[in-house]
């Protein structure tokens, strides 16, 4: 774990449970593609930096996830680099405790307020093509989480950040987190079709070619949807088609499970009442859904 592995050219990835992106830009400075999950790998990309002689100049958050950005405040206290991140990514980063409000629906308890929900703030400046270097390629990939954003380097190394998932990952927790379904199936479309020399997806395999794995994850989109289409042929509220989907996933529920699988869940039942696949309407002060 927190090995360096050369992706191609100046282009590497540290693996660690949310893969860091590491570009040699130039005269020894390096830029990061997100900075890991906490202090300690922050702490673990500073003795790697220190290792190759190399400055850090950048980190560059594709989104605002507390196991990407949690590195973030170490890296800059240390090195005094720039960080950035793009749109509400920015405001998140900069203002930690919105991210566990958002998955909990106000403000979160204490179980929810730690360190792999809430990173530390840091001083995140906004995000844009000017602030990249040379012959970098910002993409978007919204879906996942509000304004997630890929990229592109001069050895055409992708940087995919959390828009795809493993097979094992997928095959054991059933239900990925999703912010919005609509666009996140968008974003899956568009990383099928996708051609690069290596593409480095954060919580999967690197791999030359993701155009199966992006079909996967699809499938387990449509799985999910079809899943909790099929549980609404009764009127049920929110609790009723939680408890429902764990018990038949045989998924065991605690605080930070009913935080980030209720929140996707939400965003599906959203998703399949715009599409005209649910109703929803209220009974006796109940919100209930039902498939149409």
């Amino acid at each position: 774990m927190y090995e360096l592995i050369r992706a191609a050219g100046n282009s590497y990835y540290i693996q660690s449970p949310a893969k860091i992106g590491l570009v040699v830009t130039g005269d020894g400075e390096v830029c990061l593609i997100d900075s890991g999950s906490d202090k300690d790998a922050g702490r673990r990309v500073r003795r790697i930096l220190d290792e190759n002689g190399w400055r850090l100049g950048a980190i560059y958050n594709t989104h605002s996830h507390a196991d990407h950005i949690g590195g973030n405040r170490y890296l800059q206290g240390q090195t005094n680099c720039k960080i950035y991140a793009c749109g509400i990514e920015r405001a998140f980063a900069r203002h930690t405790v919105l991210e566990p409000s958002l998955l909990y629906g106000g403000y979160p308890c204490r179980e929810l307020r730690h360190k792999f929900l809430l990173a530390q703030e840091s001083d995140v400046e906004c995000l844009t093509a000017d602030v990249l270097p040379d012959g970098f390629e910002m993409i978007d990939l919204p879906g996942h989480f509000f304004d997630m954003k890929g990229f592109r380097t001069p050895d055409d190394v992708v940087y995919l950040a959390d828009c795809l998932s493993s097979r094992e990952t997928l095959d054991k927790y059933k239900i990925g987190f999703i912010y919005d379904v609509a666009a996140y199936l968008d974003t899956l479309e568009k990383v099928k079709s996708m051609t690069a020399a290596f593409f480095v997806p954060s919580h999967a395999e690197a791999a030359e070619d993701v155009s199966d794995l992006a079909q996967y994850n699809i499938d387990k989109v449509d799985e999910t949807a079809e899943k909790i289409t099929e549980l609404c042929k009764e009127p049920l509220c929110f609790e009723a088609i939680l408890q429902r989907l764990f018990a038949d996933y045989e998924l065991k529920m605690n605080f930070e499970q009913y935080a980030l699988v209720g929140c996707a869940v939400r965003s599906y039942l959203a998703w399949l009442k715009d599409t005209g696949r649910l109703n929803a309407e209220f009974d006796n002060n109940m919100f209930l859904w039902e498939r149409a």
